[in-house]
């Protein structure tokens, strides 16, 4: 167990599209970042690989980046990736803004607030936020509320398989479910 406020650095790899191969570095402050595994993304990325051909993309804790910036090398239109952490928005804008120019906004701000602030409609949504804060379920009651999904949106929420499943709208359908290690990793449907 990493010591509170400790300083450790990594990278996730992008691991398919117009950029893969390429290294995105992080650094993580307090051990709290916890990057989707390579595994688990290729299998999502699997599950996605026809629906992101200039899709509009949320990455709403975005943490190292590694979701939305998978998603634009592999076709997206744009992303807009929210991240809470000064530090670690500049570190995302540092790094993706070259890649992925005008396609790429990083917001800093915390996703529950920043959700009421947007009048974006999004195609694909990653909510895979810090598992012991409970935020799944209110991010995912909000893109509902605030009518931030296009009709047939796919959203991605990953959570602690032990946790069990947070609780989606009643109009999300179930397309894919996979767990792994410490993993559940769920793709709806907006219907």
């Amino acid at each position: 167990m990493k010591a509170k406020g400790k300083t450790s650095k990594g990278q996730v790899r992008i691991i398919g599209g117009e950029f893969r191969g390429h290294r995105l570095h992080f650094v993580d402050q307090g051990g709290d970042l916890r990057p989707s595994g390579d595994r688990m993304r290729e299998t999502l990325f699997n599950w996605l690989q026809w629906e992101l051909s200039g899709a509009r993309v949320l990455d709403l804790f975005a943490g190292s980046g590694a979701l939305g910036a998978e998603a634009l090398s592999r076709g997206a239109g744009r992303a807009i990736l929210v991240e809470k952490k000064k530090e670690r928005c500049a570190d995302l804008s540092r790094q993706l803004r070259p890649l992925f120019g005008e396609r790429v906004m990083v917001q800093c701000a915390d996703a529950l607030k920043w959700l009421p602030r947007t009048a974006e409609r999004f195609d694909l949504v990653f909510i895979d936020p810090p598992y012991d804060l409970g935020l799944a379920e209110p991010a995912c009651r909000a893109l509902e509320e605030l009518k931030l999904l296009m009709p047939e949106a796919l959203i991605y929420v990953e959570s602690r398989r032990q946790d069990g499943a947070p609780e989606v709208p009643e109009n999300w359908r179930l397309l894919k479910e996979k767990s792994g290690g410490d993993v559940l990793a769920r793709l709806f449907q907006r219907e």
